[in-house]
């Protein structure tokens, strides 16, 4: 898929966002400092920080924690959170190492049927230097999902099935989408949230 990347300034891709995309905030600084001792180059940091956000935030659907996590800071202090804030940490363990990264969103169906409704679905991209943009998902793996960082062939958690009325969207987002935090923020758990999510983005162009 041929990105469309909402700035062609990387700066705007590097800026923090409060409350939900900081990284001066103890969680998230503790722990790019730790990616920072254990790897040397960017795309050996941005590897470690997907890694991070994939397997150490627990997904809130599978583990059914009711918590909702919205900032990079909460994801790392609740170690859950649903795929937006684990792309939200994501983005916030990149920006703070001076790796570029953008939100991206995909249309899935609820619960695999076309009756259950649809609701977006949040995954990063993110600019590496002699390899360009590319999309990860943070989403966590599990039996049937299995997403990895690799540039050279995409591999996310969901396949997108378009005769089913699911949509890959090809933007990459300076924010996370307004509708998305409203959404996180006005649902009292993650039960609720379910069902309150966004269906659809809606982007000019």
């Amino acid at each position: 898929m041929k990105l469309r990347i909402e700035s062609d300034n990387l700066e705007d891709y590097l800026k923090a966002i409060p409350p939900v995309i900081q990284f001066d905030t103890p969680l998230v600084k503790n722990k790019i400092a730790e990616i920072k001792t254990a790897a040397g180059t960017a795309e050996e940091r941005a590897r470690l920080a997907f890694e991070i956000a994939r397997d150490s935030v627990s997904h809130s659907f599978d583990s059914g924690n009711q918590v909702i996590s919205i900032s990079a800071e909460d994801a790392l202090m609740n170690g859950d959170g649903i795929c937006f804030a684990k792309a939200h940490l994501l983005a916030a363990l990149l920006r703070g190492m001076g790796i570029p990264a953008g939100f991206c969103y995909q249309r899935v169906l609820k619960k695999g049927t076309v009756e259950s409704g649809y609701a977006l679905h949040g995954l990063n991209a993110l600019y590496l230097e002699g390899i360009g943009w590319f999309r990860v998902d943070p989403r966590g793996n599990k039996a049937g999902i299995d997403s990895q960082f690799n540039y050279a062939t995409e591999q996310l958690a969901y396949p997108i099935r378009t005769e089913l009325g699911e949509v890959d969207y090809p933007d990459v987002l300076v924010a996370p989408l307004p509708s998305v935090i409203e959404s996180m923020r006005t649902s009292d758990n993650c039960r609720v949230l379910f069902d309150k999510r966004p269906e659809s983005l809606n982007v000019a162009g």
